[in-house]
């Protein structure tokens, strides 16, 4: 068997290992990975580029007179640890940006505030994964459907790119000289991402197979609680992978604020106590909390912004 069969082979199995689905919805997704398939790069250009789920950051853009209030804010809900306050060039054409990284138990935060304009496309990707190649990892990602936004480039401390996935998600890969070492989540996050009917199978397609990931959920009538529309269904996809977890919130588009402005939904030990700590924090519950997919959940807003959702298991 040659190098590009036995890729197309390997791959084909962890598509039908993840199929999680009615079979009309099987058909449909069987006809994209058959796509995908055909083009499939070999072996060697689709290695597993994850490195954790600690080092993909939730990438938040913030006025420079909110930054510190709202770093503050996050410590004071998650807890962590902040590194030094930086000004930099951030993107391949001149701009400046204050940044900073907190490192928290319920997930990682790249945070910026422009001292310039912010140069296109910035501030429309949604989260920064590290990858062990940046430039390995795109050439991927654009076999598979998705299109590069910025080219990679060399940034202080390593080299970045920004992709985008079929349905209009854009994501950072980075890179660092100096590989970072960060310590274990206590919970793991989930990138909230909204996608159209059109787009839904696409998308999960092209990341199962980019992520070496498994679909661990796919509910056609998953509770509009989620969504801000009780008493409504959804289709709700859930993938898992080293990258992390990764929510497809399936939707018309009809949602009421604050859906669809969230990035990010953080685990917790207690809902209660944590949304306490955002209220003490100059944070505003915007909603909740409430019930669904078993879990209790809120959408919360934190100092300069930044919209969350947290959600806690009972036991």
């Amino acid at each position: 068997m040659s190098r590009r069969s036995r890729n197309k082979h390997n791959i084909g199995n962890v598509l039908l290992r993840s199929l999680r689905s009615s079979l009309p919805r099987f058909l449909v997704l069987g006809a994209v990975f058959v796509a995908l398939l055909a083009e499939a790069p070999p072996v060697s250009a689709n290695p597993q580029f994850a490195v954790g789920p600690q080092y993909d950051t939730t990438h938040v853009y913030v006025a420079v007179a909110d930054f510190d209030r709202f770093v503050a804010a996050i410590l004071a809900t998650f807890g962590g640890t902040a590194s030094k306050k930086v000004s930099t060039q951030i993107t391949p054409t001149p701009s400046r940006s204050f940044s900073q990284l907190v490192l928290t138990p319920a997930g990682s935060f790249s945070i910026f505030a422009f001292e310039t304009p912010i140069p296109y496309p910035f501030g429309s990707e949604r989260t920064g994964y590290l990858v062990s190649d940046v430039d390995r990892a795109v050439d991927a990602a654009r076999t598979l459907g998705a299109a590069v936004i910025v080219a990679p480039f060399n940034d202080p401390i390593g080299r970045d790119a920004v992709i985008q996935w079929p349905g209009g998600v854009n994501m950072q890969f980075y890179s660092h000289v100096t590989r970072p070492s960060y310590p274990a989540l206590t919970f793991g996050p989930e990138n909230r991402i909204y996608v159209s009917p059109d787009k839904a199978d696409e998308f999960v397609a092209c990341f199962v197979v980019f992520t070496h990931g498994k679909i661990a959920a796919d509910e056609p009538r998953a509770s509009g609680a989620d969504i801000g529309r009780p008493g409504d269904t959804f289709r709700r996809v859930r993938i898992e992978s080293i990258f992390g977890r990764i929510t497809v919130l399936v939707t018309d588009g009809h949602l009421p604020f604050p859906y669809g402005h969230e990035f990010t939904g953080y685990a917790v030990g207690d809902l209660g106590t944590t949304l306490t700590q955002v209220k003490a924090a100059g944070g505003t519950v915007l909603i909740g909390p409430y019930h669904a997919d078993h879990r209790d959940a809120a959408m919360v807003r934190f100092p300069g912004g930044y919209i969350a959702e947290i959600h806690a298991t009972p036991r």
